[in-house]
């Protein structure tokens, strides 16, 4: 009986410690893994059976394969705080159909790949149409292109529900937004920028076609690299200097031919004051743009989907603000009236192309960001650079523009060079992506 318990004791002396040396084998390549990110993550034994019957409970454990957890938020997992992906930077590990999630992102990508696709056309169209038949409040176009921003009420309100349901599974407050001051006050500056520049557009539209515009716009491409070089350390590539030569090309040969699609009611001197008021709506929104890169990389927090919306809320809220003070001065609210009985379409429908006008560019302003948010920037400025020529289209069938030879060398010269600066942001986000994981797998070598 003796030598039978010695044995049975053996037996499970032997097997305890196979089952020891399996989770010190598993907790060593985690923490190389760990180690690859800059994070040191020490846990004692009893942690150790924790993180265990975590993992039991959950097959994404305690880990993300992209970042793992630090010190704190191991600590917040034990504790059972575990949940949404909030923008203080707590990761969600709570189960989750992996179908249901790619199905979701196709469908988030789908939908603002649409509204991108009707603001960026429907937008430009509209606000052209509203000078072409009598509109001449140039302070009104500008304030039409942010005014529709509590539209982004209704996901932020969506994305608080789904927030505060996964929330309550958990036993935790829901934040009600994620804008910390610092980062509203960067966003109240950037939302007064954008007021400016809508007035610049707006102004230009006022005395351009649709078609010429749509061309000139394209451009803040080559003054995005040029101030994404100064404020962000941008590099040049050959690609985005080829880039920029195309669309500077292309902008001289409209302007050398200024007399070919002149509306008939506006002059030469209005007509170039349309031409480089436009490019300065470009140069300015090239400004812009390496400005939000500069505050996402500021921003002391995660940047997630509702995050990205609430900033371009506070943005639209403030150049809004921007343009009504214009109206004001300029008494646009007195003259809505007295325009509308005038308008060439009929008084209602001046309302209704004013409506229409700030649903359209918010569903613009709405889809971009989705569609950077989902993908990248890359698709953003694809799908933008392909809608060039559906506007030129638009414009000739819907308003009956002329389309001359000279604007389809440019806009020739402008789809290259948008698709030479694509190109090479494929090759940079391609090269980066490489790079990191090359130096994660240097990293593992070096640490076994």
């Amino acid at each position: 009986m003796r030598s039978l318990s010695l044995s049975l004791a053996l037996k499970v002396f032997i097997a305890s410690r196979i089952i020891c040396s399996f989770f010190e084998i598993k907790w060593e390549t985690k923490r190389k893994e760990a180690l690859v990110h800059g994070v040191e993550i020490i846990l004692d034994p009893k942690q150790q059976l924790q993180i265990f019957w975590l993992r039991c409970r959950n097959r994404e454990g305690i880990y993300n394969d992209r970042k793992p957890l630090r010190r704190t938020e191991y600590h917040s997992q034990l504790q059972g705080r575990t949940g949404m992906m909030d923008a203080e930077g707590q990761q969600s590990h709570h189960p989750k159909d992996p179908q249901m999630s790619k199905a979701l992102k196709r469908a988030l990508v789908v939908l603002n790949c649409l509204l991108l696709f009707v603001g960026d056309t429907g937008g430009p169209l509209l606000s052209r149409l509203y000078f072409r038949h009598g509109g001449h409040r140039q302070w009104l176009a500008s304030w039409l292109e942010t005014g529709g921003w509590p539209l982004i009420l209704l996901p932020l309100f969506i994305s608080y529900l789904y927030r505060r349901r996964l929330a309550s599974d958990h036993h935790h407050p829901t934040k009600l937004f994620f804008l910390t001051p610092r980062l509203f006050l960067a966003c109240a500056v950037l939302g007064l920028l954008t007021g400016t520049d809508d007035f610049l557009y707006a102004y230009g539209l006022s005395f351009l076609p649709v078609s010429t515009s749509a061309i000139l716009i394209s451009t803040q491409l080559a003054f995005t690299a040029f101030f994404a070089f100064l404020i962000v350390k941008q590099k040049f590539t050959p690609y985005s200097i080829n880039s920029i030569a195309l669309l500077s090309v292309g902008a001289v040969i409209l302007g050398l031919h200024t007399s070919s699609d002149r509306p008939d009611n506006v002059s030469q001197g209005q007509y170039l004051m349309g031409f480089f008021l436009t490019l300065g709506t470009a140069a300015l929104y090239g400004l812009v743009l390496p400005l939000v890169e500069l505050t996402y990389r500021k921003a002391s927090q995660v940047i997630t989907y509702t995050l990205v919306m609430e900033m371009q809320l506070v943005m639209g809220f403030f150049a809004t603000a921007f343009c009504t003070i214009g109206m004001l001065v300029n008494k646009d609210f007195e003259a809505i009236q007295r325009e509308a009985r005038q308008y060439g379409l009929g008084e209602v429908k001046y309302y209704v192309v004013l409506v229409w006008c700030a649903i359209l560019w918010q569903c613009f302003f709405l889809g971009t960001v989705g569609v950077i948010f989902c993908v990248n920037t890359l698709l953003a400025g694809i799908i933008i650079a392909v809608l060039i020529p559906v506007i030129e289209l638009f414009g000739a069938i819907f308003l009956h523009e002329k389309f001359t030879s000279e604007k389809g060398v440019s806009l020739a010269l402008c789809l290259w060079g948008l698709a030479s600066y694509s190109y090479g942001e494929y090759r940079e986000n391609k090269k980066k992506k490489e790079a990191a994981l090359k130096a994660q797998t240097t990293g593992l070598t070096r640490g076994g």
